[in-house]
């Protein structure tokens, strides 16, 4: 039923489950032990759920003799292998706080991390491709080097123990240090932990208990520690498998990073919530290395953000693949233009794929749709809210709830909302209403069935003149000439219309296409002042890890080349 108040919750759901996520893995290891639950391709190693479980068993074991427990904050620096997973059940199993850190952090952004969220154990690798992880952490604690006790420092009070391993070489990493403590050394200590004492942990956790810090994407200033729970994150990974209509049977190609919650829910809980399997293509993603790990493996869903679909389906090698086995996956991380879609849905075999909203604060996903929707709900927006969520559209500037139809921000409230960000109680308040509303700080509109289609960011909207323009609209449209590939489009100060529409446009490979003609392309198909004024072509975008757009670092590499448009804007939080 909806409400004449654009309010929307689903009846009729499935109970929420109540467990913490080491005691329903142990249920899904009981069911399916001779399942493969992960394959790492890189690190050529497969697991089966019971030798996955035994593995687990082994780190929480490690990690409990190492002294850390319950509410602990243990840090992983890494790239996707089958150890990230590993360390994130053992600290579920025994109540520690799993710290995400992105593996494209420096010195500057580690340390940050590292303080705030007060991290006591740090798990990483020793390098990946040019990143030396270790020399970047020798930046931060010369004291590692030295023969003495190196931690915790005055700098890093809180960190006691630093622990290396070596994706690439199972049977343990070359100390680089004096202060390192090996892989092969925390489970050597954990074969002094017995059975009884790790159960015993176990059994002292709460399903409301924290689990997780995840760090925002920061596509604004420095981002915030997210602070999520068993139940959270647990939850929100079962209620989208079932969406996907997810079983034992199915096999997930994982090209979206661990450390961020579309890889550690989406995918890796995902996964294991039903006893699927976990396919790891390559430590960071590779559109080919994705698309060879889909016809060698029979991946039967993929999962990624617009720009990674983008890249599998212009590979020189997309024909030579067989994705036959493909039938469903997630979209999700950034909008997705309607004509991307169709092309996922024919050329990549993706008949089932979802399109899905939601953000880190939310666990991740609120919105997905389905594979009953039809083609015009599946194209123009998100979905509805899962079970046990709930949904509402504000007016943006007296947060009143607005009626069905109108364009306001959009707010969720349910088991899936964060317990807060991690040591900053003003931001919380800030995000998090009085009566338990997050409020996204999306745009977007809800229809009288509770399907929701997102406008843009509140803080990306335009106003030139006094007329409203929503980016996420403009780029749509911009993505149907058949010689564009992918654009963002932003606003520029103006001193006479207040801002601007600016345009950074990338083109398909071989295709040809001028400023002025793309203008005139646009004229007659949407209002005059939605036009760009400015459009520059670009081979690449300022871009998270994750794969979301940096419009901000767009609006400062604009002003570098337009020194007349630099201004600060009044209007931008």
């Amino acid at each position: 039923m909806v409400a004449a108040d654009s309010y929307y919750h689903r009846g009729g759901e499935p109970a929420l489950l109540g467990d913490t996520i080491g005691r329903y893995f142990a249920q899904i290891v009981a069911r399916f032990p001779g399942n493969e639950a992960v394959v790492s391709l890189p690190q050529q190693r497969r697991l089966s759920y019971a030798a996955l479980g035994a593995a687990v068993a082994a780190v929480a074991k490690g990690l409990l003799a190492l002294g850390y427990g319950k509410g602990d904050r243990i840090g992983i620096w890494s790239t996707n292998n089958i150890e990230w997973l590993l360390v994130q059940l053992a600290t579920a199993q025994i109540g520690a706080v799993l710290v995400n850190i992105n593996p494209a952090y420096r010195p500057r952004e580690l340390a940050y991390a590292l303080q705030k969220s007060q991290v006591q154990c740090l798990v990483m690798i020793p390098r990946f491709r040019a990143s030396d992880y270790v020399a970047m952490l020798g930046e931060l604690l010369p004291e590692l080097t030295s023969g003495g006790q190196a931690l915790p420092t005055p700098t890093f009070p809180d960190l006691r123990r630093v622990i290396l391993y070596d994706p690439q070489d199972a049977s343990g990493s070359v100390r680089p240090a004096a202060g390192f403590t090996l892989w092969q050394e925390m489970l050597a200590a954990g074969a002094a932990v017995d059975d009884a004492r790790l159960q015993q942990a176990g059994a002292a956790l709460d399903r409301d208990d924290p689990i997780n810090i995840q760090y925002t994407s920061g596509t604004t200033g420095f981002p915030k520690a997210v602070l999520l729970s068993h139940h959270n994150i647990l939850n929100n990974a079962w209620f989208s498998a079932q969406a996907m209509h997810f079983t034992e049977q199915d096999r997930l190609a994982v090209s979206v990073p661990f450390y961020h919650c579309f890889g550690m829910v989406l995918a890796n809980l995902l996964c294991l919530s039903v006893g699927a399997c976990i396919v790891i293509p390559c430590e960071h993603f590779d559109a080919g290395a994705v698309l060879a790990a889909i016809a060698s493996e029979r991946c039967s869903a993929v999962h990624g953000v617009p720009t990674m679909f983008i890249a599998m389906l212009e590979h020189p090698r997309f024909g030579a693949c067989d994705l036959r086995s493909l039938r469903t996956g997630i979209m999700a991380g950034a909008p997705c233009p309607p004509p991307l879609l169709e092309k996922v849905i024919a050329d990549l075999h993706c008949g089932e794929i979802l399109i899905g909203y939601g953000q880190t604060e939310a666990s991740p996903i609120t919105h997905l749709t389905t594979r009953e929707d039809d083609t015009q709900r599946r194209l123009q927006t998100v979905g509805r809210n899962l079970p046990h969520q709930e949904v509402k559209i504000v007016d943006i500037a007296s947060a009143a709830t607005v009626p069905l139809g109108v364009t306001g921000e959009v707010c969720f409230r349910g088991y899936h909302v964060m317990r807060g960000y991690y040591g900053d109680a003003a931001a919380t308040a800030r995000a998090l209403d009085a009566a338990g509303w997050l409020h996204s700080g999306d745009l977007g509109v809800m229809d009288a069935e509770g399907y929701v289609r997102i406008t843009g960011r509140l803080k990306d909207m335009i106003i030139r003149g006094g007329e409203n323009i929503y980016p996420r609209e403009i780029e749509d449209f911009l993505f149907t000439h058949p010689a564009v590939a992918a654009v963002a489009v932003f606003g520029v100060p103006d001193d006479f219309f207040g801002e601007e529409v600016a345009a950074w446009v990338q083109l398909h490979a071989g295709a040809a296409l001028t400023a002025a003609e793309l203008r005139v392309w646009c004229q007659g198909r949407i209002a005059h002042f939605k036009i760009p004024k400015y459009i520059e072509f670009v081979n690449e975008f300022p871009m998270t890890v994750t794969g979301k757009l940096q419009k901000y670092r767009m609006q400062e590499l604009f002003a570098q080349q337009h020194p007349q448009t630099k201004r600060q804007y009044s209007k931008k939080g």
